[in-house]
């Protein structure tokens, strides 16, 4: 379970974040939604104790995750919205190299990297080089590294920008099949349409 509690956030003359609470029961898909500029990604980036706020606590089963953010980190899987990727390595390559910088064992790496590709649905794209895979797919790579460590809760901010309508329900399919599969979600977005698909 995650649990937030009256989360406050500033930046320099801005309050991004101003008292927010809530509780996230495991496997489900959870929607942050809002205008740009309401500050989802800065919620997302305390959730997954890449920032620290100036007052409240994020708890991951009980646990405050500002107090040992690395076993908050093997528990969860975060991706930005602005993510990049290794455009010259293959699907494989990008794939080892997050499950090296994951501390994952150099005898488990080629197994936990095949089972990402497969969860993922880019099993059949192993040896292309990133830079040549489609925006669709692209996407799912940068998904496959940011769960290849196998975590519960995966975090995503504004997962869809950029792509087209079927990329988009393939993604929100994607997403129902890894709730199924016991992952909690949370999942933000300035469309509201969006994330119907999620539910």
């Amino acid at each position: 379970m995650i649990e937030v509690k009256d989360l406050v956030f500033e930046y320099p003359g801005t309050r991004a974040l101003n008292g927010v609470s809530f509780r996230i029961e495991p496997g489900n898909i959870t929607a942050l939604v809002g205008p740009n500029g309401a500050g989802k990604t800065t919620l997302l980036r305390c959730m997954a104790a890449l920032e620290v706020p100036m007052y409240g606590q994020v708890h991951i089963d009980g646990e405050n995750i500002h107090e040992d953010p690395r076993a908050c980190h093997r528990k969860l899987g975060y991706l930005s919205d602005f993510f990049g990727l290794y455009d010259e390595l293959t699907v494989r390559q990008c794939l080892l190299h997050a499950a090296a910088s994951r501390g994952i064992l150099a005898s488990e790496q080629l197994r936990v990297t095949e089972k990402a590709a497969e969860r993922l649905g880019i099993a059949d794209r192993l040896a292309m080089k990133a830079g040549t895979l489609s925006r669709g797919l692209r996407q799912r790579l940068a998904i496959a590294q940011a769960v290849v460590h196998e975590p519960q809760i995966l975090m995503l901010d504004e997962p869809a920008s950029g792509l087209d309508p079927e990329a988009r329900h393939s993604l929100a399919e994607l997403f129902l099949t890894l709730r199924d599969q016991g992952m909690t979600l949370v999942v933000s977005s300035h469309i509201l349409s969006e994330l119907d698909e999620y539910s």
